[in-house]
């Protein structure tokens, strides 16, 4: 049954296939110079920002001779990056020239406190008001928005340890983060903070767009796997979202399970093979957080726990051409990068060296010495 209702499908392939084609949408069959960062990051839809080691090394997947700094550099030096809360409340770094086009499309959100709250309004208009033009400390900002509204209630909000009660101000364009002061973040206004500033879109049009970047990625995705990657929910969100691209989204079958993807993808999905390429994948890898969680062929059900965890956390992963095969970790001690791998099922003999030469090049990034436990 279509998420929609009834229709003709435009195209029958294999879960070999469509996972093929989606690693090289992800720039995970072969790596791309460290030049394309910001379009990689675009491609995939953002990073993960939750630990920003791990954002590091979702580049260093996809990238060849990146520099250690690369990440810092462009969110604070060039600004070409900037970190903000974006999809689900979580963490994310996105292209500055991009910015516009996210925050329109975030800007639809109809819960997470963007609708009929009258204090996140008042909270995030001074927000707004302070921020702009100045890098503030989260207590500095509490004291700011204490001053202007007269509400210690409000400036609590800003205080709460895990930010809640501030992502609104994040979701309507008027807050983002800054370089850190020592221990402590800080926030600023992206109207001032990204060179140029940024305008937003039509935020119906937005959200299309958002639409188009992820089915361009994460292809062929059901409408629960939209509705879940972009607002945590279920799939009722990603069924408008689909809706809304008319012909430009068609379903199609893999493998008995109907499923959505870009019309003008269909030939290349049709046509991908197998690369036989395995990676390894860092923890809150976009290829993770946006893949189906109940789909056997992406990941045996037996071991979902160990790959989404408690938390919201998720893990480090062995993907073997699309699917995942495992997990890793890694310890450094002084010089020493201790990397263990453990598959949850037996490796193609392919995979065993290239998974070698993955750990051997994460020792290189990491200027570290290997010990790997396989």
């Amino acid at each position: 049954m279509s998420d929609t209702g009834p229709t003709a499908l435009a195209a029958q392939l294999s879960w070999s296939q469509a996972l093929a084609w989606r690693m090289r949408r992800h720039h995970l069959v072969q790596c791309g110079p460290a030049s394309d960062l910001l379009s990689v990051i675009g491609d995939i839809c953002g990073l993960h920002a939750q630990l920003m080691s791990s954002a590091e090394l979702s580049l260093w997947a996809r990238l060849d001779g990146l520099e250690r700094d690369a990440v810092d550099h462009g969110l604070w030096t060039q600004r070409a990056l900037v970190k903000l809360w974006a999809m689900r409340g979580t963490l994310h770094l996105l292209p500055s020239h991009e910015l516009g086009m996210w925050v329109a499309a975030l800007s639809t959100y109809t819960n997470r406190g963007m609708t009929g709250h009258p204090e996140i309004d008042e909270l995030c208009e001074a927000v707004g008001r302070a921020l702009a033009g100045r890098l503030l400390t989260r207590d500095d900002l509490a004291s700011e928005v204490e001053r202007a509204t007269g509400s210690q209630q409000l400036a609590e909000w800003v205080r709460f340890s895990w930010g809640s009660y501030i992502k609104p101000a994040s979701f309507r364009g008027q807050l983002c983060f800054g370089p850190s002061e020592g221990t402590s973040v800080t926030f600023t206004s992206p109207a001032t903070w990204v060179p140029g500033g940024f305008d937003t879109p039509d935020p119906t049009d937005a959200l299309c767009e958002v639409t188009r970047r992820y089915l361009a990625a994460y292809a062929p995705a059901t409408a629960a796997d939209l509705g879940l990657w972009w607002g945590g929910f279920g799939p009722a969100p990603g069924r408008r979202m689909l809706a809304a691209l008319g012909d430009e989204a068609v379903e199609i079958d893999v493998e008995g399970q109907r499923a959505w993807a870009l019309a003008r993808d269909v030939p290349a999905l049709t046509g991908a093979t197998a690369p036989e390429t395995a990676r390894l994948l860092p923890a809150f890898d976009p290829w993770v957080a946006g893949a189906s969680r109940s789909n056997p062929a992406l990941l045996d059900p037996r071991h979902k726990a160990r790959v989404y965890r408690p938390q919201g956390w998720l893990s480090p992963v062995l993907l073997v051409d699309g699917r995942i095969a495992g997990v890793w970790k890694h310890t450094r001690k002084g010089r020493r990068l201790l990397l263990e791998i453990e598959p949850f099922e037996t490796l193609p003999t392919w995979a065993h060296g290239q998974l070698e030469a993955e750990a051997e090049r994460l020792a290189t990034f990491l200027d570290a010495t290997l010990d790997l436990r396989a």
